[in-house]
């Protein structure tokens, strides 16, 4: 894995801007701008180095089904994620189904080459991943436009329509729902609208509300969206821990006949508790860090994550026993944490990237890499394009390997993914 230097398209933020990607410049604290979408650089990596990838994806996502299990059959778990009792059923319930309804989520990890060592996991972000349109969409055509004769791992798009069609005779109707809360960032918004064309794409209705808009018909005892409809089937960018603090929760525990996607039992895998409960079972395995509860135990150099933190809220980075860095509790407040050994990210110049492995129906489906200037990867870090240093798939490859699956090739001719 390496990094290059690269020339930014003539006219770069309009073009990604016109492809969905609304949040490519940001507003930093001072006011000015600060760049998320970032192609003045490109990483590369071997055909080699994304096969490894694609195995440690499919690998930790089956390990993290069985520390779910694990994490629900322990009550001092279950009472450190803060869920209602009720909750507990419903998971189990959930994992216990042959094949749960589950869309898709990604991998942050450590890694560089393997030169270097294994990659690493940091975190595994399963109820409510953001970063898919860039990852899905606009570093596909920056590659077609920079790199047409390469290749990128970058499958989503496929995987996910994919995803919906396998779906979809389980969807009454075939009608999904896509909330997302009012006041959620651009970024949350984004990838929903993104949802709704894959969605469309694989022949389902799509409908959007708000999380606020959605109704409780108390004769019917179902949720309703604004028209009176029946709530079904609901894609929700709305994180579970979230859901079952409001007064709607309650429904939900009750029994409705909502399917949610993601399912709940996504807040176990969503939550760090994971990562404590995976080095229990795997102990040593190479792509695990060391991770605790109730502290660091004799690491001198960790990371202290509370339990549903993300982008960096709350973080706490000690090396050799001095905090170096700490990030405010934006949403995190009065959460217990977990400690994680500290682990270098790789350093390219004063860049540290993070590798989001993305995964979908049960699939390794794509990378995308974000890098920061600082120890920790937060809302300043920016997304940075790959590409594979290997002639471009042609469609009878792509249509090969999806067919085991059912899937459908991308237009690999430049039409729209």
């Amino acid at each position: 894995m390496r990094r290059h230097d690269a020339r930014p398209r003539e006219g770069w933020l309009e073009i990604v801007e016109g492809q969905g990607l609304t949040y490519a410049v940001d507003r930093a604290e001072d006011g000015g701008a600060r760049p998320y979408w970032h192609e003045a650089a490109a990483y590369e990596l071997s055909e080699e180095e994304v096969e490894y990838l694609e195995g440690v994806t499919e690998e930790l996502h089956a390990m993290s089904l069985e520390a779910a299990r694990r994490m629900l059959d322990d009550q001092e778990i279950m009472a450190r994620l803060g869920l209602p009792r009720a909750a507990a059923g419903l998971v189990r319930a959930g994992l216990s189904e042959p094949d749960p309804l589950t869309l898709y989520g990604r991998f942050d990890l450590a890694y560089g080459e393997r030169s270097l060592g294994p990659a690493k996991l940091l975190e595994y972000n399963a109820d409510t991943p953001a970063g898919l349109v860039e990852a899905a969409v606009t570093q596909w055509y920056w590659l077609e436009d920079v790199a047409p004769d390469r290749d990128q791992w970058n499958m989503l798009h496929e995987r996910l329509v994919q995803a919906w069609k396998r779906a979809a005779p389980r969807i009454p109707g075939s009608v999904v729902h896509f909330a997302v809360g009012a006041r959620e960032p651009n970024e949350d918004w984004a990838t929903v609208a993104y949802l709704r064309d894959t969605a469309r794409e694989a022949g389902l209705i799509d409908l959007g509300i708000t999380m606020e808009e959605i109704g409780w018909h108390h004769e019917r005892e179902t949720f309703v969206d604004t028209a009176g409809l029946p709530i079904r089937t609901c894609f929700k960018m709305y994180p579970w821990e979230w859901m079952l603090r409001e007064d709607f929760g309650r429904h939900v525990l009750d029994g409705s006949l909502t399917t949610w996607i993601e399912p709940i039992w996504k807040v176990l895998l969503g939550s760090k508790a994971l990562l404590p409960v995976l080095w229990e079972m795997f102990p040593g395995h190479e792509n695990l860090l060391p991770a605790y509860f109730d502290g660091p135990g004799r690491m001198d150099s960790y990371v202290a994550k509370p339990m549903f933190g993300w982008e960096g809220s709350g973080i706490r980075v000690v090396r050799d026993g001095a905090e170096v860095e700490a990030r405010p509790e934006r949403h995190a407040t009065a959460q217990e944490y977990v400690f994680q050994r500290f682990v270098d990210l790789p350093d390219f110049d004063g860049s540290h990237p993070v590798v989001g492995t993305w995964i979908v129906g049960g699939h390794a489906a794509g990378l995308g890499i974000r890098e920061s200037d600082r120890l920790v990867t937060d809302t300043d870090a920016r997304f940075v394009p790959h590409y594979m240093d290997a002639p471009r798939s042609t469609p009878e490859q792509v249509a090969r390997w999806l067919a085991e699956d059912g899937g459908e090739p991308r237009n690999t001719n430049g039409g729209e993914p």
